[in-house]
């Protein structure tokens, strides 16, 4: 209860309709803030949705604690005959009691402590924020440190001796520990009361109960915290992810001739498409390399998952591959063992990949498939997918039969290679974006090389954003003698 007299302060009261205009622009944005807190999508292993929500309910603490307050200002506070009335420190009211506005029940009160008389007056509020049955009378200067954290007790006392001896206004937050154990982050601020000589005569203070106002900032500073982990954690794996995958696809860029005994050499361009979202760093691969024996490797593949996992398990498929290819293991067999190495490997995962050699001299394409679209071939401006041998995805049974397939090719055939991600760019005309590939054949027979198919390829498929990544790889086979 405020004495007459402040400290360098007048009392204006506001105009009631300003405060009542205040009061329903409040209510209307504390249910707008509401309404879309409700609606939010709650993802509660999403760092990001978790920020969001705590910040939402952050708001919606803070709407409700200024609404309160404007309630209290439209009601007025009690003059001091109300105050001194024995009404004014009744017991609490029960759970049935009617909450009026501006009440606050239970979360503001005020304390008034005359250093004259040494007598205390707190408010029926003051005495449910501290837990203190009315009987035990309002709490001294000195005796309330006794319910402060032994860390608060400092600042606390800072407080109080400003306030008295230099006049100056009080303004800060402590700790208690209430008589039931529960404990709450109060707010005090208040001012000297001064009389007609200018000296303090007693101090004035509201305090107020901003426990869970507290609570709903520690979770927006630790949900963001566990936000900025998981985007520092989510960098570095991307980092990790495609420097990985940079030191495993084909260094080369451009056309690339493989100068074989025979009279057609072939020329192979590829790309690695990137998904819209940077975080989708996957296990996509195409490669192409000269065997020992004059053929030529040719393979693309895609495995399941993300990020550095996918990656890793990305490499070391692509590497046993090209051992084997070396070691002169055919293409059906490869794809076997292929198949029992992901089966055992440390991170279980599903895959399809396609492998093929080329013999120059007698101009065969020998292939093998495991859930992977087929090669399509382009001939005199025409295009078609090649019929599949049987294979399943790798990984997903034990002891799957590969089969292969045998296709002879002639000077000026185009094949084109890709990972099913390349159609994934929301166009609903066709699953696989097998018909739209085999649409480009006129545009591909105009092409002056493989690296000028794999662009048009990416004009069709790769300027919008993608759903997943995807790679591409087009192998022209060179006119002979």
């Amino acid at each position: 209860m405020p004495s007459p007299l402040f400290a360098d302060r007048s009392a204006q009261p506001p105009e009631p309709g300003a405060v009542d205009a205040l009061i329903t622009q409040t209510r209307r944005l504390r249910g707008g803030v509401d309404a879309v807190r409700r609606d939010a999508v709650v993802n509660e292993d999403d760092p990001q949705i978790r920020w969001q929500r705590a910040l939402f309910d952050l708001a919606v603490h803070q709407l409700d604690d200024l609404r309160e307050h404007l309630d209290q200002i439209k009601e007025g506070l009690p003059d001091q005959r109300a105050v001194d009335s024995p009404a004014a420190y009744a017991p609490s009211p029960g759970p049935d009691t009617p909450r009026l506005p501006g009440s606050l029940l239970s979360r503001v009160g005020s304390a008034e402590w005359d250093l004259l008389t040494d007598d205390v007056h707190w408010s029926q509020e003051l005495f449910q924020i501290f837990g203190r049955p009315r009987e035990t009378g309002a709490m001294s200067l000195d005796e309330l440190p006794s319910l402060v954290f032994a860390e608060d007790q400092g600042a606390l006392q800072a407080m109080v001796t400003d306030c008295l001896i230099d006049g100056r206004p009080i303004d800060g937050e402590f700790r208690i520990v209430r008589g039931d154990g529960r404990v709450r982050t109060v707010h005090m601020s208040g001012e000297p009361v001064l009389d007609e000589s200018g000296c303090t005569a007693s101090m004035w203070a509201v305090l107020r109960d901003v426990s869970e106002l507290r609570r709903s900032e520690r979770a927006v500073r630790e949900s963001r915290d566990s936000l900025r982990q998981h985007q520092q954690i989510a960098h570095t794996e991307r980092r990790v992810a495609v420097e990985l995958q940079e030191a495993v696809l084909p260094p080369w860029r451009g056309s690339l001739r493989f100068a074989h005994e025979g009279p057609a050499p072939l020329d192979v361009a590829g790309l690695y498409l990137p998904a819209a979202s940077t975080g989708l760093i996957g296990g996509d691969w195409y490669d192409a390399l000269t065997l020992p024996d004059g053929d030529a490797l040719l393979t693309v593949g895609d495995l399941t998952g993300h990020g550095v996992a996918a990656t890793s398990s990305m490499a070391m498929l692509l590497g046993a591959l090209r051992g084997m290819a070396v070691a002169g293991i055919r293409p059906g067999a490869l794809m076997g063992h292929l198949d029992q190495l992901l089966e055992t490997a440390a991170q279980p995962a599903l895959g399809s990949a396609l492998c093929c050699r080329y013999d120059p001299a007698a101009r065969t394409l020998v292939w093998a498939q495991a859930g992977h679209p087929a090669p399509l071939l382009f001939r005199a401006g025409e295009g078609r997918a090649l019929s599949r041998p049987e294979g399943a995805l790798l990984g997903a049974t034990s002891g799957t039969a590969y089969g292969e397939a045998k296709t002879p090719l002639l000077p000026g055939d185009l094949l084109l290679l890709h990972t099913d991600g390349l159609a994934r760019s929301g166009d609903p005309r066709d699953d696989d974006g097998q018909d739209r590939l085999l649409a480009l054949a006129p545009r591909l027979a105009a092409a002056r090389d493989a690296q000028e198919c794999v662009r048009e390829v990416v004009a069709e498929f790769g300027e919008g954003p993608r759903a997943d990544d995807a790679c591409v790889m087009a192998v022209r086979v060179g006119a002979g003698s």
